[in-house]
């Protein structure tokens, strides 16, 4: 996502661009794994961007109000290859469900998680809810909800919201690391993994 001057919030435009380029990754051969992440180091995403949300939804350039971030969610999740989400900085709202719904994420030490939308009359519904809570329990992520807190890298992965936390500077090399494990095993195997993992949660997509 490049946009760090909105510390990479999305747009309708973000979206698309970010499906089209899934899209292509899974028919490309030579791709076996996806990394996700956010230009920059102070934010993997900062979800919707606020400066085009109107009454009806985030509005794109062609004046149609809509924010289809739960296509973009099915697609990661459908995806036959593992999605691991690099996480340096924020990863708060719309984009901390972003990283959620991948399948592994490697966090740096100045990441910071955290959902903001009831503060602004949001909510996600869907993944962001109902996943969440099978990850972090549900009275945590009610808390996670409810009080709209930040926490740091070491209080998401008590949490199990993220797979390891890494010094800044090690991030990029230890998610290529992990990474490159998971493309030393059979593709066929992993790929029927994932289908497994998520057969279980497909439902709460909203």
């Amino acid at each position: 996502i490049n946009r760090p001057e909105v510390r990479n919030a999305f747009r309708p435009l973000t979206l698309s661009e970010l499906m089209d380029a899934f899209a292509s990754a899974r028919e490309d051969r030579e791709v076996g794994v996806i990394i996700l992440t956010g230009e920059g180091t102070e934010a993997f995403c900062s979800g919707g961007d606020q400066r085009v949300r109107g009454e009806g939804g985030y509005v794109g350039d062609d004046g149609v109000p809509r924010l289809n971030a739960l296509d973009l969610q099915r697609l990661i999740r459908t995806l036959p290859k593992p999605v691991v989400a690099m996480v340096a900085g924020y990863a708060i709202g719309g984009g901390h469900v972003l990283h959620l719904i991948c399948d592994l994420t490697i966090a740096a030490e100045n990441a910071r998680f955290g959902q903001t939308g009831p503060r602004v009359g949001s909510f996600d519904g869907g993944f962001g809810a109902g996943y969440m809570a099978r990850i972090v329990g549900h009275k945590k992520a009610r808390e996670i909800w409810y009080l709209c807190r930040q926490y740091d890298a070491k209080q998401a992965l008590d949490m199990g919201l993220v797979n390891e936390v890494v010094p800044l500077e090690r991030l990029e090399e230890t998610t290529v690391q992990w990474c490159r494990e998971i493309l030393a095993n059979s593709p066929l195997a992993i790929r029927c993994l994932k289908a497994a993992f998520n057969a279980d949660t497909d439902g709460l997509a909203g």
